[in-house]
């Protein structure tokens, strides 16, 4: 556990028409920097155990909290957190610190973001690592109308999209019960998530697993979210079928070198075809749920130091 009083402070930057909050370490590292995206509902602290080490591997580590969360700006505007306005702020961020490229890492929704800023930005992504959630494949229809197809609208995507404000509102409501018991560990998964999960966690009473975190470290958390509700994070949601529209004309392939890990126990599938859009991909499996950088900082830690110091070899 890390005390977050540790953790670096943080600073506003002006980027593409926004300002991010943005947490630093090795800044004496000047020319490897590597960008850690965080993913939902979750804040740049979830990076807390990756930031020492990376740092001390000679990177300069950068760590927004993306616009929606912590002190970051957050728009009014639905389609202001649509992927272009996403991956622009990133693209931003690397001119703000006059770096052409730079590895990038996302675990959840800051994997997804990762993955198509590569697909829209290839020149400015040297490497990438993601956790938890693989490429996801464009297909035929948009995501949310496929969705709601096949799992119905009470699915979280489906009812994000469809039932305007409501899950907003009860999460910000019970925002301290609803983190406590995502940021658990998953067992061995069975079956699909229900469709009103992030719902039912929200009014469960008793803690649902055993905590990935200290009560100190979730207050973090929490904290941010009393402080911002869930509407603007939640609008990333609400542009998945916009980012299809966004994405019809681009490349799929990713040809940059990229790391994949996976936690055995997550509730998110595994990809059966990621060579197909990752052909430079190789794969590591830790025995986790889903906050695997939280769950198993060290085995993270090892996995994404092995990965670099080969492609530095390379």
């Amino acid at each position: 556990m890390i005390n977050p009083t540790d953790f670096p402070k943080p600073t506003l930057i002006s980027v593409n028409g926004v300002e991010l909050e943005v947490f630093e370490a090795g800044q004496q590292n000047i020319g490897k920097p590597i960008v850690l995206c965080h993913g939902w509902p979750e804040h740049a602290f979830s990076w807390r155990h990756q930031m020492p080490a990376l740092a001390a591997a000679g990177y300069h580590v950068i760590v927004p909290n993306q616009r929606g969360y912590g002190n970051s700006s957050r728009p009014t505007e639905v389609t202001g957190y649509d992927i272009e306005h996403l991956s622009g702020d990133l693209i931003a961020l690397l001119d703000h610190y006059e770096y052409e490229d730079a590895t990038f890492v996302g675990h959840d929704w800051g994997a997804m973001v990762v993955w198509w800023l590569t697909l829209l930005h290839p020149n400015r992504v040297n490497g990438v690592i993601n956790l938890s959630l693989p490429y996801q494949e464009r297909g035929e229809r948009p995501w949310i109308e496929w969705m709601e197809e096949i799992f119905g609208g009470d699915y979280y995507f489906v009812h994000f999209n469809r039932q305007l404000g409501v899950a907003d509102a009860i999460l910000k409501e019970n925002t301290s019960r609803f983190l406590r018991n995502m940021f658990r560990k998953n067992a061995p998964p069975k079956k699909p998530e229900p469709g009103m999960v992030m719902i039912n966690l929200a009014k469960a009473e008793e803690p649902l697993g055993e905590p990935i975190m200290s009560d100190s470290e979730l207050a973090v958390f929490v904290s941010a979210f009393k402080s911002t509700g869930f509407t603007s994070s939640i609008n990333w949601y609400r542009n998945l079928d916009r980012n299809w529209h966004l994405l019809a004309d681009v490349n799929p392939i990713i040809q940059q070198p990229t790391l994949m890990i996976y936690g055995d126990r997550d509730v998110i599938p595994k990809s059966a075809n990621l060579t197909e859009f990752v052909p430079n991909v190789e794969v590591v499996n830790l025995d986790c749920g889903h906050w695997i950088q939280q769950e198993k900082p060290e085995e993270t830690n090892q996995a994404i130091l092995k990965w670099l110091e080969q492609q530095a070899v390379t």
